[in-house]
């Protein structure tokens, strides 16, 4: 946390500011291992200070080390504490305050000008240090565990909700305290549904079985995917698993520090073309993740910015066709100098389920 301190004084060097104000509950985690959902941290040149009310003040000076912890209610607010540092330049999340929030402190604060941050805290996010890799390989393992689990559990004319259900129950047995996110169990022709999150629909045999899932462990997610087939793949189906895996494969190969992240979705997106199914693949490579399933780096064909060493990244190309079903492989990868680290270790060859 020290670190993370040093680095954000170091960009309110840079932007001029007396101190930067957090209030987004993942930032806040960030910055401090505060994991509350109340409180504001205010960060000075000289001071880490944590706002919270008398519900939190024990866990925040649990959780908290370098931080003063100040308790504050409705009758004594925050706004009280920050008319009297007299500060000139305050930075400000605008990509995650409400707009009345916003307003409620340029009325209290009127000798203060609120500098937006422009996702300063995402980017900083962006590169994790080793204790942050080392967690989310963690809640990746669990992943991987909860794939293995679940394939002698799938059974033609079981529901798909069921399937979630189960895979959630055995990862919070592995140690994840929640989901990163509603599981995608999409089979048979809803399997053409990049999103979609698992129905009541019955698998039956010969559907492609989608499974897109992840899992939070000590705050950080994971998340993978992989495509089986209940009963015997036929033509088609091993034509296009094949096209997304090879896909997958040359971005594994590629993905090295200082590459854009449109650079990686090209390389995917190019061999799908290729081979034809182009409009098939309709979203983009992946995204960064860490304390959000979803964060920076962007990897599509808008991540202009360079990938950057211990950044995280999803890997996750796709070909869906309508009324026939779809295929997505997913891993995760730590990017290096010059290369990558793969973090899920589940298979990636067809998967047949014979009964």
């Amino acid at each position: 946390m020290k670190n993370r301190v040093l680095k954000l004084r170091a960009e309110m060097e840079r932007l001029n500011l007396d101190a930067i104000l957090i209030e987004e509950s993942k930032n806040k985690r960030y910055i401090s291992g505060f994991t509350g959902t109340a409180g504001s941290i205010i960060i000075t040149k000289e001071k880490n200070i944590l706002f919270t009310d008398f519900r939190y003040t024990q866990q925040a000076k649990n959780q908290t080390e370098d931080f003063e912890i100040v308790e504050i209610s409705r009758t004594n607010p925050i706004t009280n504490f920050l008319k009297e540092m007299n500060m000139k330049r305050l930075g400000f999340e605008d990509d995650k305050m409400s707009f009345s929030t916003y307003s409620n402190y340029k009325e209290a604060l009127v000798n203060t000008e609120m500098v937006p941050l422009k996702g300063l805290m995402l980017d900083l996010r962006a590169i994790k240090d080793e204790k942050e890799l080392d967690v989310i390989r963690q809640a990746s393992k669990i992943a991987d565990n909860g794939f293995k689990y679940i394939l002698g559990f799938i059974k033609p004319g079981m529901k798909e909700s069921e399937v979630a259900l189960e895979l959630e129950f055995f990862m919070r047995k592995q140690g994840a305290t929640g989901v990163s996110f509603d599981f995608i169990v999409a089979s048979g022709k809803r399997s053409s549904m990049p999103h979609g999150v698992a129905s009541d629909k019955v698998i039956e045999t010969g559907d492609f079985v989608t499974i897109d899932f992840g899992c939070v462990y000590n705050g950080y997610c994971s998340d993978m995917t992989r495509t089986i087939v209940v009963g015997k793949a036929n033509d088609k189906q091993k034509e296009i698993y094949n096209i997304v895996l090879e896909a997958q494969l040359k971005v594994i190969e590629a993905a090295k520090a200082n590459m854009s992240g449109i650079e990686l979705d090209n390389i995917a997106r190019q061999y799908i073309i290729e081979k034809g199914y182009g409009d098939k693949f309709g979203h983009g490579l992946g995204h960064g993740i860490g304390l959000d399933v979803h964060e920076l780096p962007n990897v599509n064909t808008l991540g202009e910015k360079l990938l950057k060493p211990n950044m995280v990244i999803s890997d996750e190309p796709g070909i869906y066709i309508e009324d026939f079903g779809g295929v997505r492989i997913e891993d995760l990868l730590i990017i290096t100098e010059d290369g990558c680290e793969v973090l899920n270790s589940s298979p990636k060859e067809l998967i047949e389920l014979e009964f």
